[in-house]
């Protein structure tokens, strides 16, 4: 599980136009058209080239529990992906985005003094550089931990550090991320 990464894809499955289609037959000829063939829809789905084409032409109606979830993830993953690139693109220059995150921060400031980790919610809006600087990130293939440690980085400077009019030099933890939701 991925919270800030799978909270990225949700926030730009936000602006979606459309709905997804909704059938097995609907999504598999979405994912046969967009990978250009039955055979790498059957590889990015880890199941055979025929039974791909049995879904097609309506052979076959209800994918099992966890075939229905990477058919679903796969079609999410490419669905409209030029409103995607645009609600990506207007985040990262004009907008920015609101982190709501439920996680332990813990500070670490001038010579000896320290402040020791605890539970907090925090909802801050960051400025587009650090949408920007996420959505970079997680294209690039960024683990989980990289991703969390640009938003703890976006979150001391916007929440703790005010935009860096006060509190310089302290560094912020964030660590045991119990919920984090990113919205545009």
């Amino acid at each position: 599980m991925d919270p800030v990464g799978d909270s990225l894809d949700r926030a730009l499955e936000g602006a979606f136009t459309r709905p997804i289609p909704k059938s097995a037959q609907a999504q598999m000829k979405y994912l046969v058209k967009q990978l250009k063939g039955t055979k790498p829809a059957a590889e990015a789905l880890g199941i055979s080239q025929r039974t791909v084409e049995r879904y097609v032409v309506g052979k076959l109606k209800r994918p099992r529990k966890d075939l229905r979830a990477r058919i679903e993830r796969e079609v999410t993953r490419r669905w409209q992906p030029q409103i995607r690139a645009k609600a990506r693109k207007k985040a990262a220059t004009t907008d920015g985005l609101v982190l709501s995150s439920r996680a332990r921060f813990g500070f670490t400031a001038a010579p000896g003094t320290t402040d020791d980790a605890r539970i907090r919610d925090i909802t801050q809006a960051l400025p587009p550089q650090w949408a920007d600087r996420l959505f970079t990130a997680h294209e690039q293939g960024a683990t989980e931990q990289q991703l969390q440690r640009i938003a703890a980085e976006g979150l001391a400077q916007m929440y703790f550090r005010a935009d860096n009019t006060r509190a310089h030099g302290l560094g912020v933890e964030f660590t045991d991320v119990e919920h984090i939701e990113i919205e545009l």
